[in-house]
C-alpha cells in the first residue's frame, strides 16, 4: 500500500499505472473508517485494478466549527485497516495541498436538489461538497468513484456534478452499510453517548415503518407517525423527515404510480447528527 500526502506524487504514480492501462477506483473518505467505507473499497476492487482511498476532512462542507473540531481522527487505525483490505493506494493531503491560501467552495447548481433536505439545514453544504470531489476528480482522474447510499443526497449531487462538469467518472452508489441494530454506520457514531447509542435504532425502525405504511397510509399521516414517535423519545431530536421523489429530491405530499420514492431523515443526538434513508416500496 503506496502512502501519498503530495498531489504531485501521486498523480505521476497514477498517470504510470494508467499507462499500463489500469482502471483506477476512487473511495473518498474523511476517515475515521468503518466496515461501510470498507465495503466501497471491496467494491472498489471488485472492479478495478488500482483502488484509491483519500482521508481528507473538508473543512468547507462543515457549517458548523465546532462539528469539524469534534470529527473524529483515527489516522493510525484507519491506515491499519486499509492495509488489511488491500487498498493500493491512499492519499492524505493536508488542507494547504488541496486549497493553497483560499479555503474557500466554489458556488454550483445541480438543478434543486441542492437545496432539498440537507440543502435545507446545511447551507453551502453542497459547495463544499462539490468543491473537494470535483478536485479529487481532477488529481485522481478515477474510472469509477464510489459513494455510500447513506449519503444518499450527496450521491445524486456528486451524479450531477460529473455530468454537468463533463467529468468523465461512473459514480457508483453503494448500498447502505448497518449495525447489526439497523444503525446506518458512520463515523459520527463513535461520539454517541451509551444511552444515546441505545437510542439510535429508533431512526431505521421508524424508516422502516414508513416503509410499510406508504401503501396504506395518506402521506401527511405518516408525518404525524413519525413526529410522534421521537417525541416519546427525550434523547433524540427529529430535525427533519422527508418523503421525496427520488429522482429529483422534492418532497411530495401524494404519491403517484410509475415514480419511485425514498423516505430520509436527520436525528440530533445532543451534538451529533445523524441521517438515514430508506427506499419506499410503492405498489403498483
Amino acid at each position: 500500500m503506496q502512502i501519498f500526502k503530495k498531489k504531485k506524487a501521486l498523480i505521476n504514480c497514477l498517470s504510470i499505472l494508467k499507462q499500463e492501462n489500469k482502471q483506477v477506483g476512487f473511495v473518498p473518505t474523511m476517515g475515521a473508517l468503518h466496515k461501510g467505507h470498507l465495503s466501497l473499497l471491496e467494491e472498489s476492487a471488485k472492479n478495478n485494478s488500482i483502488s484509491v482511498v483519500t482521508i481528507f476532512v473538508n473543512p468547507t462542507q462543515f457549517n458548523k466549527p465546532e462539528d469539524l473540531e469534534k470529527y473524529p481522527k483515527t489516522l493510525e487505525n484507519d491506515l491499519a485497516l486499509l492495509k488489511n483490505a488491500k487498498c493500493d493506494i491512499v492519499f492524505i493531503p493536508s488542507v494547504e495541498e488541496i486549497y493553497a491560501d483560499s479555503v474557500l467552495s466554489k458556488s454550483y447548481t445541480f438543478d434543486g436538489i441542492e437545496h432539498q433536505m440537507e440543502g435545507k439545514f446545511r447551507d453551502g453544504h453542497f459547495d463544499g461538497v462539490a468543491t473537494i470531489v470535483q478536485a479529487f476528480f481532477e488529481i485522481i482522474k478515477p474510472n469509477r468513484a464510489y459513494f455510500g447510499e447513506k449519503d444518499y443526497q450527496q450521491l445524486q449531487v456528486v451524479k450531477k456534478l460529473a455530468e454537468k462538469e463533463n467529468l468523465s467518472v461512473a459514480v457508483i452508489g453503494c448500498p447502505i452499510f448497518r449495525e447489526n441494530d439497523g444503525l446506518a454506520m458512520s463515523s459520527r457514531n463513535t461520539r454517541l453517548s451509551k444511552d444515546q447509542r441505545k437510542a439510535s435504532p429508533l431512526i431505521y425502525q421508524i424508516l422502516k415503518k414508513a416503509s410499510t405504511l406508504i401503501n396504506t397510509k395518506e402521506i401527511a399521516d405518516i408525518y404525524s407517525i413519525v413526529k410522534d414517535e421521537f417525541k416519546k423519545n427525550n434523547l433524540l431530536e427529529l430535525e427533519y423527515f422527508t418523503i421525496a421523489d427520488e429522482k429529483n429530491l422534492q418532497e411530495v405530499s401524494t404519491i403517484q404510480i410509475g415514480k419511485k420514492y425514498r423516505a430520509f431523515i436527520a436525528v440530533n443526538a445532543g451534538s451529533v447528527r445523524l441521517i438515514d434513508n430508506i427506499f419506499l416500496p410503492v405498489k403498483k
